[in-house]
């Protein structure tokens, strides 16, 4: 609109319908005519409960100074400024929007984020230039059918609100290219989304989603999209045909199984963690040669198919917590690998303290296995059946060239004395007693306290850690997920080897305080539990601690300080109740959560 054409709105005012309160808001004077010049407006963090009509009126209101009879620079010539293109009112407690917002029909860039909007005018449909509209952190529980008329919108930001559906009228955004509508209450998404054929960026975490429309996969320039944390049991196997697709996140969902992705050429990252999946094939790799990672942390994954080598470009493999007994020596042939996680998965062909050494020393230990003759396995074979009958009992249940005492998936509710019997005289550093129903500690599980290093009561009904556990003075892995455990002794405090706990699925309240005074830690595992808090102070006495995973707990909070932990390599916090740090930033890793955490500590 320009100014002259304002004139008539002017002229009108007195008695038009959009007379102004007679009282408002100040907008400093400067920031006026600051934008009356460059365009643009900011009023965000300034307490604004209502915004003030002289913002509505910028485009048609003559500024104060051209009341006096004075000259004017060039500079000063207000009939000649520009009309507003950029209006950002974010973070103030807005509850609503006047339908006045149609005299700005220059408009561009409206941000509205962070307030407390629970509706939209109708007339923020005749701002026909708008490109980026952000009303995301609201309080929206619907959306008015004039927003579908703003077809020069490329960027649509609807996330953190209380949206239980959306129009199909969505599908006229026809020049869309960043959608996001995650932290909302849809149920279900329309298929007229698949006509937003310029949509790149599509974010669809924390709703209630149960199924995707087939019609997504007309999304023929999609390279993101991102459906975690919903109720996902399936995804439509026409995604597979998404030509353009280079990151797929479907992170926290019910799913059994992968789809296969043929058409999928260009597809970099694939996460599918902390899902059900039981089984990974051939099939489902054989056309993902452009992956670079593939994370399938937290499934059921019991094995990894030789074909993984056609991941000729993948360079990081997360597989933590998955029911993973053995590698595929060809791994190690993988030439761009530089990331594999294997910590919570029950190896047994695999020395604990390979692993710790990291990625590169475990490749190349798989390397000097792919050429290992087998005939030594079938030597032992024959020596097997020709032992006596207390020798059969020791390969039982122990291994004395692996060092290594067995007795798991039986669920027993008691360790019988002749397992711990055939251990006698081997020098046990590996104990594994998971998948029981052990409701305790076995006593005799001192008896190796002078050698054992690993431990594994995971996936049992342990409720508390008895005393014996905590004189094992050389522990350096301790795993107990999945059990019903509330608290850890203090004398657990003794382990000042310990390296990596592993505490995931109990129902721990409160942070195990004797966790804070075991120095020698580095991993510390204890995502879905009910902690309410973690004390950040005490946690940064931890130097050597690089993994820290707390998702899916009760924290309302994230304490600043703990952005202080500048070993931390990996902070996982996703799933808990807290506001900030937002999502957004969640996503965007550790090294930026950290980095907000440290801006927010008190000065």
């Amino acid at each position: 609109m320009s100014r002259r054409e304002g004139s008539k709105f002017a002229n009108r005012r007195p008695g038009s319908a959009f007379q102004p309160r007679a009282t408002e808001a100040p907008v400093p004077a400067g920031l006026i005519k600051t934008a009356r010049k460059s365009g643009q407006l900011n009023l965000s963090n300034r307490e604004l409960s209502e915004v003030p009509q002289s913002v509505w009126w910028i485009n048609v209101d003559p500024p104060e100074e051209s009341h006096f009879n004075v000259s004017f620079t060039a500079s000063d010539r207000w009939w000649d400024q520009t009309d507003l293109t950029k209006l950002i009112l974010a973070s103030n407690k807005l509850q609503c929007l006047s339908e006045d917002i149609q005299l700005l029909p220059a408009l561009t860039v409206l941000d509205v984020h962070d307030n407390l909007l629970s509706s939209l005018p109708c007339a923020i449909g005749q701002l026909s230039k708008l490109q980026k509209l952000n009303i995301s952190h609201n309080k929206l529980k619907e959306l008015p059918d004039e927003l579908w008329d703003l077809t020069s919108l490329k960027s649509l930001y609807l996330h953190h609100n209380e949206l239980e559906w959306i129009q199909e009228g969505i599908g006229k955004l026809i020049h869309l290219e960043e959608l996001d509508v995650s932290s909302n209450q849809l149920k279900a998404v329309p298929s007229t989304l698949g006509e937003l054929s310029s949509l790149l960026k599509f974010i669809l975490a924390n709703n209630k989603l149960k199924c995707l429309p087939s019609d997504i996969s007309k999304m023929r320039s999609l390279k993101l999209l991102d459906a975690t944390y919903n109720e996902l049991e399936c995804v439509p196997p026409e995604l597979a045909n998404m030509v353009s697709l280079q990151q797929l996140y479907l992170r926290h969902n019910k799913l059994r199984h992968l789809p296969e992705f043929p058409s999928c050429k260009y597809l970099k990252e694939l996460h599918v963690g902390n899902n059900q999946i039981e089984y990974l094939g051939s099939e489902h790799l054989k056309n993902l040669c452009a992956i670079t990672v593939l994370e399938l942390r937290d499934n059921k994954l019991k094995s990894l198919p030789d074909e993984i080598l056609m991941l000729q470009d993948l360079e990081r493999l997360d597989l933590t917590n998955n029911d993973i007994s053995s590698l595929p020596y060809a791994l190690g042939n993988l030439p761009k690998l530089k990331s594999l996680l294997l910590e919570g998965n029950p190896l047994r062909s695999i020395r604990r303290d390979i692993i710790n050494r990291g990625t590169q020393e475990l490749l190349k230990y798989l390397r000097s296995r792919i050429q290992e003759d087998t005939t030594g396995q079938d030597n032992s074979a024959s020596a097997t059946a020709m032992t006596l009958p207390s020798e059969s009992m020791i390969n039982m249940y122990v291994s004395g060239t692996r060092k290594l005492l067995e007795y798991s998936d039986r669920k027993a509710t008691i360790v019988p004395d002749a397992v711990f019997d055939a251990a006698d005289g081997v020098a046990i550093t590996t104990v594994n007693l998971s998948k029981n129903l052990l409701p305790g500690v076995p006593s005799r599980i001192s008896e190796f306290k002078a050698t054992v290093t690993d431990v594994n009561l995971g996936f049992n009904k342990l409720s508390s850690v008895s005393l014996e556990l905590c004189t094992l003075e050389f522990l350096i892995h301790l795993d107990l997920r999945n059990n019903l455990l509330t608290s850890l002794p203090m004398e657990i405090k003794q382990l000042q080897h310990l390296q990596t706990v592993i505490l995931s699925f109990n129902r721990f309240k409160e942070f195990p305080n004797a966790l804070y005074h075991i120095p020698a830690l580095e991993t510390i595992l204890i995502s879905n539990n009910q902690m309410g808090s973690i004390d950040a102070f005490q946690l940064m006495q931890l130097e050597k601690l690089t993994t820290l995973d707390m998702q899916n707990n009760d924290l309302m909070q994230v304490p600043p300080e703990l952005g202080s932990c500048v070993n931390l390599r990996t902070l996982l916090l996703e799933g808990n109740p807290f506001r900030n740090p937002r999502a957004a930033i969640l996503a965007r890793g550790t090294a930026a959560v950290l980095e907000y955490l440290r801006n927010r500590i008190p000065t």
